[in-house]
């Protein structure tokens, strides 16, 4: 997130609206001095405030955020005939099956599911998938290969800053949208993907990571502004009090986008034990 520029954001909404700061914060139920900081750029909305601040001020949190640009980057690849990540399954999905095999519909979200790939790999195994992404174009992609593989995946269009989930899953899965996550609010959104995660359940994720002999990718788009790579460890750290079944850091080729480039990328399946083993 763009401190300052989110500040902008907020000060030109409030004051189009006729809000004061002191208006603003007793409808958020905060201080008016939470709402100067924000607009001055000192402090910044905690990522459970923000669906809140954007529906006080009768905006989005793409745009207090500055996320349109990516929604169209996303849009303009979906958009084509194939599918821009391909068609085979993410390797991690394969690892969640070793480790929680369909024995009963255990119950999966996907986080940022692009064209549906992962996500009707796992209905067709026979879990049940909810998935969601930002892109419309994504989403729909998504639908039809759902209806192309005979199989049901609910897939809505939903921002991660603005989604919460309201019930438990017993997979939670994400791969290659959480380097949109800025330093400041990724522990309250793993704490959030912990809190809603089964007893015995996975999260499986992955992120980027930033290395200084690895190239930016060649698609990159005018918003790299909005990308936030990862430290090395640092999703480890926020799974801490996890049983780890997969905790690795490799670099490997990519072809997204029809260039061959190379990432670093930190990948986790962490199991939620709260009874001693």
């Amino acid at each position: 997130m763009d401190h300052l520029k989110t500040g902008e954001v907020i000060n030109k909404r409030r004051k189009e609206l006729g809000l004061t700061q002191n208006q603003l914060a007793k409808s958020l139920h905060i201080s008016f001095q939470s709402v100067s900081k924000w607009e001055n750029g000192t402090a910044y909305p905690d990522i459970e405030t923000l669906p809140k601040l954007a529906a006080a001020l009768h905006t989005t949190v793409d745009a207090l955020l500055g996320y349109s640009s990516v929604v169209t980057d996303y849009d303009r690849r979906y958009h084509a005939e194939g599918y821009y990540w391909g068609l085979t399954p993410n390797r991690i999905c394969y690892d969640i099956m070793k480790l929680l095999p369909p024995i009963k519909p255990y119950r999966v979200l996907d986080i940022g599911c692009g064209e549906g790939k992962d996500a009707v790999f796992f209905s067709k195994c026979g879990y049940h998938v909810t998935a969601f992404d930002i892109s419309e174009q994504g989403i729909e992609k998504a639908k039809r290969l759902a209806e192309h593989n005979r199989t049901d995946v609910t897939f809505f269009k939903a921002d991660m800053f603005d989604y919460r989930p309201d019930t438990e899953y017993d997979v939670i899965f994400s791969s290659g949208v959480l380097h949109f996550l800025t330093p400041s609010v990724r522990g309250e959104f793993c704490d959030s993907l912990k809190s809603h995660t089964s007893d015995g359940g996975l999260n499986a994720l992955n992120v980027f990571v930033k290395k200084p002999f690895i190239s930016r990718a060649p698609d990159r788009t005018r918003d790299e502004d909005k990308r936030h790579p990862w430290r090395s460890g640092e999703l480890f750290g926020y799974y801490h009090d996890w049983l780890f079944s997969v905790c690795k850091e490799e670099v490997f080729d990519c072809n997204s986008g029809g260039t061959p480039h190379k990432h670093c990328m930190d990948t986790l399946i962490a199991q939620k034990i709260t009874a001693p083993l």
